[in-house]
């Protein structure tokens, strides 16, 4: 399929940042396609120094097989195509030591969270489930708006967002000593890390 005159626009800039902003089934997987090719054969870059990132597995798979059809397996070779999740867990893996972390850390999922969250605010929080889901989904926030539990509790407005603070905390604290990320921690701490040291 061809492209039309914006697309092309789109994959021949190569002297900066490119934004795209189109609605669902309007080509922007075409473009980003189009514009790896164009990097490798149009303008001499390897493979290895392209990376796609996108939202969804299914959305990096989809663009790894149209990269593989356009490309080829051989020109296409140590092309970095990911989720930010994935390409975060990536960085973890590489500086997990600049991270203050172990080598054999491990990922907690969602019912891992919520059982820690449980055990760690018994006392602090009333056997409430509505206001247990609200403490996850604030420690959450606070993560992908990159803020630390220090940074939370000194900004901290009311009782219910000290307390909340105070639990963000806790649960740090113990992800830490235990060497256990969990979903969020996958785009926080690199992202953290890459404000520190962009090398």
């Amino acid at each position: 399929m061809r492209l039309n005159p914006g697309q092309q626009q789109a994959v021949e800039f190569v002297t900066g940042p490119c934004l795209v902003l189109a609605g669902a089934g309007s080509g922007k997987t075409r473009v980003i396609t189009n514009k790896i090719a164009h990097l490798i054969r149009g303008c001499g870059y390897q493979a290895r120094h392209i990376a796609a990132v996108t939202f969804t597995n299914k959305a990096a798979r989809e663009m790894k097989e149209r990269v593989g059809q356009t490309l080829g397996r051989k020109e296409a070779r140590g092309l970095m195509i990911s989720t930010f999740h994935t390409l975060g867990l990536d960085i973890i893996k590489r500086e997990y030591a600049a991270l203050g972390m172990k080598v054999n850390f491990s990922l907690f999922d969602d019912t891992d969270q919520l059982a820690l969250l449980k055990e760690l605010t018994e006392g602090l929080i009333e056997d409430d489930k509505v206001l247990l889901q609200q403490l996850i989904s604030t420690i959450s926030n606070w993560k992908n708006d990159l803020k630390t539990p220090a940074q939370a509790a000194a900004e901290a407005k009311g009782e219910r967002d000290r307390i909340f603070a105070h639990c963000y905390g806790l649960y740090d604290a113990h992800l830490k000593a235990c060497n256990v990320l969990d979903f969020d921690d996958l785009i926080l701490l690199p992202t953290l890390l890459l404000q520190r040291n962009e090398e």
